[in-house]
């Protein structure tokens, strides 16, 4: 009963393989609930940030800090590609990637020069497969992102920008809209363009200290810096949202390729016995005769 055996060792291991995939679709939900928790818990600050530049920002202000100066001719640019160390996500790198590459084509068509500048395993091996030069690359961040990771990541390109190095930073990160929602986006964090006010708001007149100009240059870097951050939570609640999702279509997959194989084993083995009865009535009538 060769192939009884056959399929009794493809069955048991499509049992070990569907035992992974359902523990994994679990770890990625529960990734996911207090990964969507820190994205729900970003907002808010982030919110305040645009409110509070919106009230502070003029035209005579801007002309003072360098991360509002708005280039006339972009020709050198960085961007930051976000992507995970860790596969079996789906498609979650795989659309990441082809987001960076069409900024990337659109940028340099238009003579600019690009820097690269990547997070994240899977990004990292692609690019070096195609041999594109790289600025800067990190693999060594967690599935919770901190403020100080954003920091240590952005500041070198803000302090670029600031010099006149740059004209222009992306980020590309994947959005969290929801568990099944995760587009890839490519945002421009630098140079700042100041939020607009809706146009009926009624102006604030606080007091500001020590003044607008040394508040306004105190939040414009921490403005760059927790959008890069809130690039990063939304990206890890993404990456455990493509999991879950193709960690559940691989166990479905497998529960459908076992009940498959068991049906296929139960015919040959009462193939198997059928026959077995035929050769021993057989061998009964042979002898009666």
């Amino acid at each position: 009963m060769a192939k009884g055996r056959e399929l009794r060792g493809r069955i048991k291991s499509v049992e070990n393989t569907r035992k992974i995939t359902r523990t994994m679709e679990m770890v990625a939900a529960s990734k996911l609930k207090r990964a969507q928790d820190r994205v729900i818990a970003a907002r808010p600050y982030a919110t305040a940030l645009r409110e509070v530049i919106a009230d502070l920002y003029s035209p005579d202000l801007a002309d003072r800090f360098p991360l509002l100066r708005q280039p006339a001719d972009v020709r050198k640019v960085a961007v930051l590609l976000l992507t995970s160390n860790r596969g079996l996500a789906g498609a979650f790198n795989a659309n990441l990637i082809r987001e960076a590459r069409v900024l990337l084509t659109r940028l340099e068509g238009d003579g600019a020069d690009v820097a690269l500048h990547i997070v994240g395993r899977k990004g990292l091996g692609y690019f070096r497969y195609l041999g594109r030069p790289i600025a800067s690359s990190r693999t060594d961040l967690s599935d919770v992102p901190t403020p100080d990771d954003a920091r240590r990541m952005v500041d070198d390109v803000m302090e670029a920008f600031a010099r006149g190095e740059l004209d222009a930073v992306y980020v590309v990160y994947a959005r969290f809209l929801s568990a099944l929602s995760t587009p890839p986006t490519a945002e421009r964090i630098l140079p700042v363009t100041p939020p607009e006010r809706p146009t009926d708001a009624a102006r604030p007149d606080p007091i500001l200290a020590p003044s607008a100009e040394a508040i306004l240059g105190e939040l414009l870097p921490a403005y760059v810096r927790n959008t890069v951050y809130r690039g990063m939570v939304e990206s890890v609640a993404a990456e455990q949202g493509a999991r879950r999702s193709a960690m559940k279509s691989a166990t479905d997959n497998a529960t459908d390729m076992l009940n498959t194989l068991k049906r296929t084993f139960n015919r040959a083995r009462q193939a198997q016995i059928t026959q077995e009865i035929a050769e021993i009535v057989g061998g009964a009538a042979a002898l009666e005769g």
